[in-house]
């Protein structure tokens, strides 16, 4: 494990180390930030009732989000990650036994997907915040940590521009492929004070949720 952790907390705002890292752990690797599906299943299928639903993992990493919710009914899961080195080992992984899971290298600013096509878009704590701390640290943008951001030398209440609009593309992007009346479902150690800004959009509902007891996540749920 040590030979994979940054000698810099700021390398995990980097593509690099994400594929470095993927490169070197095992097809079986996995890990997730916080919560398990386990931790979060109730809320899903509340919040999914349908299982037929057609969801967009955003950041799926190597997070067994997905697997898990396929294994709990919801077939039609389309994962996006910006390592393809990571995507290439999950299509390997899956292809036989979760055969209707598609895998696409993707960047979440320019989704390569039409208008109107999802009827939820996940993301877990992989997203906006990893934007945040890519451009805090002038790297590329990958999907990491939220707890990652407070590494980052910058004022979170007062984010340079470039943060601004990468979070605004991934929100942006997000909204133009789900489908009128879909959702967009965000679970995040990030406070309704920096994430409301990017969630509160013209034509949509925001609810946001706290959870947890002495340690608060939040869930943020994007009607459209």
């Amino acid at each position: 494990m040590a030979d994979i952790l940054p000698k810099k907390n700021e390398e995990y705002g980097t593509k690099e180390y994400w594929d470095q890292r993927y490169s070197q752990e095992s097809e079986d690797a996995s890990f997730d930030w916080f919560k398990s599906y386990q931790d979060i299943a109730e809320i899903i299928r509340e919040l999914i009732p349908d299982k037929s639903s057609k969801v967009l993992m955003l950041g799926c990493g190597n997070s067994t989000l997905s697997q898990d919710m396929y294994d709990d009914g919801y077939k039609n899961i389309v994962n996006t990650d910006y390592s393809g080195i990571l995507i290439e080992k999950m299509q390997h992984k899956h292809q036989e036994s979760r055969p209707e899971m598609e895998w696409h290298e993707m960047d979440i600013r320019d989704l390569k997907f039409d208008n109107d096509v999802f009827d939820v878009a996940i993301d877990k704590g992989n997203i906006l915040a990893h934007l945040v701390l890519s451009s805090l640290i002038n790297a590329k943008p990958i999907a990491g940590t939220m707890d990652a951001m407070m590494t980052a030398k910058a004022d979170v209440w007062d984010p340079p521009d470039e943060v601004v609009q990468n979070c605004n593309r991934e929100v942006d992007e997000v909204l133009r492929v789900l489908k009128k009346g879909g959702i967009f479902v965000y679970l995040t150690f990030g406070q309704p004070h920096f994430r409301r800004r990017y969630l509160d959009r013209p034509d949509t509902t925001l609810e946001i949720r706290k959870l947890g007891e002495a340690f608060h996540y939040y869930l943020y749920i994007v009607r459209t």
